[in-house]
């Protein structure tokens, strides 16, 4: 794991330290985060988790906001507890007062999307075109989970075919 990401997450740390006047438990960190998301904060675990592509494309910016974002949702469970909002009040609070950052709840990092494969499925609606679901809905499916169509309220059933979007 890079050093410098690791430095940057103990000067968020020390920063809000000295902002509460109090010690902060440390986070475990790793590097085991793909697609779309640049970072994880599991609040309950305690561990940050950080996208090593997007961390090597976007150095700069992902060091100073990425993980000032990931470390300030710690921060303010550790002071708060889970009854607020993920980007709530508090959260928004200690990205601009403590980090002096602006609270932007999404990265705009340029993300590689991969085709991702859909499952067709139809209900009995005889003018719906089929839906198309994902592998992970596809899964549950398989493991006995039902959606039905919203029109007919029937379960909709598997054709068999499957496309990349």
């Amino acid at each position: 794991m890079p050093d410098l990401l690791k430095q940057r997450v103990e000067a968020c740390y020390q920063t809000a330290e000295r902002h509460f006047n109090c010690v902060f438990k440390r986070a475990e960190i790793s590097f085991q985060l793909r697609g779309q998301k640049a970072g994880v904060a599991h609040i309950s675990e305690n561990r940050l988790r950080f996208n090593p592509v997007l961390y090597k494309e976007n150095r700069e910016h992902f060091l100073l906001h990425t993980v000032a974002h990931e470390v300030a949702h710690l921060v303010t469970y550790q002071l708060y507890g889970n009854r607020i909002r993920a980007h709530g009040a508090e959260w928004q609070a200690v990205m601009q007062t403590v980090y002096k950052l602006p609270a932007q709840r999404c990265h705009t990092y340029a993300v590689n999307r991969t085709a991702k494969t859909h499952y067709l499925y139809r209900c009995h609606c005889p003018e719906r075109e089929p839906f198309a679901l994902s592998a992970q809905r596809h899964a549950r499916v398989n493991k006995g989970m039902h959606y039905l169509c919203k029109a007919c309220r029937a379960t909709l059933t598997y054709t068999n075919k499957n496309i990349k979007r």
